[in-house]
């Protein structure tokens, strides 16, 4: 949450500040600000979107070569213009951006209050702010011995750029929990919360750990760790292109990244499985094979939509590799004291690979001996850092804040995974291996396939656009995809919307079932078949409105539908991958008839870096 950019060297910073902010902005778009030094300490903000920032710097004194900008998802304190950062100390002398969360920021703020400092914001960023000045002011201390000396007092997650007028000629940062990329150029740094901000103007980058300060001048990087010990900063090449974070002509992020999937999936097989030869290659999963077939069990920790890919590779798993497993959301899993053994497998799903949640969950696990492989889409996210091994799954860039693309490839990586291991361990035959390897292989042109109903998917959400409720329901391995569906139609179009098992339809949700409820009914082909169609029958006897998404040649279910989403055979292991595709769509266009911003759906943001 929150996206944080910053820039020093020789040219004007406020150009790439609110560049960087603008490609940030998917992070939180609450409210944003910059802060500029040329001389004096210039900040304005404003709450809304960075266009509204944009707006009242018109006319603005904008010099400087030093800034940092903030576009904020409010946690401590409602959006408004008072509570958006940059913040000022009390003594005007520093500004501070932050994303995360001081959770004793109320003790810190009564000692400040005693000592007769004045806030004029409700955040706790404000409250850090003036603790760093508070020591810094009252120990004779330099900026960065304060910082320090308050980062080891502060409970909580933080990434934080801070500049002082008195030194405008350098940005101190420092992190824990949340991320920070800094990018180098010659005689110039770019800072920010990911790397789209930055590749325009340089691919070698420099990810900083959990607990280092980064003093970062026009001509010099140093890194620290909390012990005031130097680091040697490790330096990656970026492997992105500017256009992937850029639409290509497409209205949204959201629709330009649905469409992409048949290229992603394509990217996420390439150079991994060869169906004809019956290979899958992944040296990740190959270095921790033995470990993974001989483990007792097998833990998917995830939110949100990971969670749901997870599920559906539960089902995979269990099937095809014989190995319990359990998905847990990693919200609950941290906090709930779960049982670990030495040997077990963890495998982390997370799109951004900087989940709060998630993070903390695999390094408790990695604490008790667990193994935690990675299923990630950012390289070099602390995730990947934290974890033994994993695979990457090379969708690219997901700017919309309703994820699409990142479902897809996860499902894609987690299916390889099972299939390797299934190989290895002996619990599939031969022909089904090969089968499987090939109906892995051709889902990119059956998503393509899948993407030419996106006009009769659009006619569909005009008609249902003004619906107030909706029941998703599915079995095995659609199941999960049921209750992805109703993620994105709550996500995209604020319509209430309920997945379900289809069976467990009859233990309460029926009740909700008239001739005003759409329910979408994921009912592809497979061995649950038949009783999915005994539970349409079950809707339209109370007169429901059924809309189901179907296996060409399925000639029940029509018959029992108002409305019907017709896609290509694909063995149950490898559909969810299409039948998501429709639901996906379905969200976004009833996002836009309502005439929503689908890429920044109120109240959400992406890479959720707090708790």
């Amino acid at each position: 949450m929150c996206g944080i950019v910053g820039y020093i060297g020789s040219r004007q910073a406020y150009p790439i500040i609110i560049k960087g902010l603008k490609r940030l902005e998917y992070r939180g778009y609450d409210s944003a600000g910059i802060a500029l030094i040329d001389g004096d300490l210039k900040v304005y903000k404003k709450k809304g979107k960075v266009a509204e920032l944009e707006e009242i710097l018109i006319g603005k004194d904008l010099q400087g070569n030093v800034g940092i900008g903030h576009t904020r998802w409010a946690t401590h304190g409602e959006p408004s213009d008072r509570n958006a950062h940059p913040h000022i100390s009390n003594s005007n002398n520093l500004s501070m951006i932050h994303n995360g969360i001081i959770e004793n920021y109320v003790q810190i703020k009564n000692e400040l209050l005693k000592n007769g400092y004045s806030f004029s914001s409700d955040t706790d960023t404000e409250v850090l702010l003036n603790f760093i000045e508070d020591i810094k002011e009252n120990n004779n201390s330099t900026l960065e011995e304060a910082l320090r000396f308050a980062l080891k007092r502060i409970v909580g997650a933080y990434c934080i750029l801070l500049i002082d007028k008195d030194d405008p000629q350098t940005i101190i940062a420092a992190r824990k929990g949340s991320p920070l990329v800094i990018g180098i150029g010659k005689n110039e740094h770019f800072l920010a919360s990911d790397a789209s901000p930055i590749i325009e103007y340089t691919k070698e980058v420099v990810y900083v750990n959990d607990y280092e300060i980064a003093i970062v001048r026009a001509d010099e990087l140093i890194l620290k760790n909390l012990g005031n010990e130097k680091q040697t900063p490790f330096i990656t090449k970026l492997d992105m292109e500017l256009a992937a974070i850029e639409k290509s002509g497409y209205d949204h992020f959201m629709l330009k990244e649905i469409f992409e999937q048949p290229q992603t999936i394509y990217d996420c097989l390439r150079g991994r499985l060869d169906a004809e030869k019956g290979t899958i290659t992944m040296s990740g999963i190959q270095q921790y094979a033995e470990q993974i077939i001989n483990a007792n069990r097998i833990i998917m920790i995830a939110c949100g939509t990971s969670w749901h890919a997870g599920l559906v590779a539960e089902y995979i798993f269990e099937e095809l590799c014989r190995i319990p497993v359990e998905v847990e959301y990693a919200s609950e899993f941290r906090y709930r004291n779960p049982v670990i053994n030495k040997g077990d497998v963890i495998i982390a799903i997370s799109q951004s690979g900087e989940t709060a949640d998630t993070l903390v969950a695999i390094e408790t696990a990695k604490e008790q001996g667990a193994i935690i492989l990675g299923v990630l889409n950012v390289v070099g996210s602390s995730i990947a850092r934290k974890s033994h091994a994993g695979a990457y799954t090379h969708a690219g860039p997901e700017i919309g804040v309703a994820s699409t693309k990142a479902f897809t490839a996860q499902l894609a990586v987690l299916t390889m995974i099972a299939l390797k291991i299934a190989r290895a361990k002996n619990t599939i035959d031969e022909e089904r291996y090969f089968l499987l390897c090939k109906e892995l292989m051709e889902i990119p042109d059956k998503v393509a396939l899948v993407l030419k109903q996106n006009d009769n998917v659009k006619a569909l959400a005009e008609k249902y656009k003004n619906a107030d409720d909706f029941l998703y329901l599915g079995r095995g391995y659609n199941f999960a995809v049921a209750l992805e569906g109703a993620l994105k139609l709550k996500e995209i179009s604020y319509i209430h919307a309920e997945g379900y098992p289809a069976a467990e339809m009859k233990h309460g949700p029926i009740a909700l079932v008239d001739e005003n409820l759409p329910v979408v009914f994921v009912a592809t082909k497979d061995s649950y078949h038949q009783k999915i169609v005994s539970n349409m029958q079950e809707i339209k006897a109370r007169k429901g409105k059924v809309i189901s998404i179907i296996t060409e040649g399925d000639v029940v279910s029509p018959t029992l539908s108002d409305d019907v989403i017709i896609l290509p055979t694909a063995d149950e292991i490898v559909a969810p991958m299409l039948s998501v595709i429709p639901l996906q769509l379905l969200a976004y266009y009833i996002g836009i008839a309502k005439g929503y911003d689908v890429d920044k759906p109120r109240n959400l943001a992406k890479s959720v870096t707090v708790e």
